[in-house]
């Protein structure tokens, strides 16, 4: 499982000019699913998002993890993270999970970050969405839960 985290000061997800999912401070979470996933992935990689210390404290220093400045997350399924460029023009995403295994690990993995005392916002799955934020920093992390465990 992938995941391309950015700290943000706002975000918001629009389908079709209705805006589905947004919020202020927290991070925004882009998330790829890969064929061998499981909820184990899901669950590292949610319990791993919800303790990242990437917001500062009273001295400027990056010490603080989202519960713990009150923000939020807006989680967004995107399988174009498990994209391979290595050959050719053209991405090739035959490690991306099948839609409905994807759907299901995606929804335990909001799941696990709701679990974690987290607000959760989310886009919606195998929709075209417009995506608009701020990255605030910026900070931008990528996560791959069979680099960490």
């Amino acid at each position: 499982m992938r995941a391309a985290v950015q700290r943000v000061s706002h975000a918001r997800v629009e389908i079709e000019g209705e805006v589905v999912g947004s919020i202020g401070r927290g991070l925004v979470v882009f998330l790829g699913v890969a064929k061998e996933d499981t909820e184990d992935d899901a669950k590292w990689l949610a319990a791993k998002i919800a303790s990242l210390r990437v917001f500062e404290d009273e001295q400027g220093k990056m010490n603080l993890s989202l519960g713990e400045m009150g923000g939020s997350v807006l989680s967004v399924s995107n399988f174009t993270l498990l994209g391979d460029c290595r050959k050719g023009r053209r991405p090739s995403f035959d490690d991306a999970a099948a839609p409905e295994e994807a759907e299901r690990l995606y929804e335990a993995f909001v799941r696990f970050l709701a679990g974690a005392n987290l607000k959760v916002e989310t886009g919606r799955f195998q929709e075209k969405m417009l995506v608009s934020l701020s990255n605030d920093g910026p900070v931008t992390l990528l996560l791959d839960s069979r680099k960490g465990q």
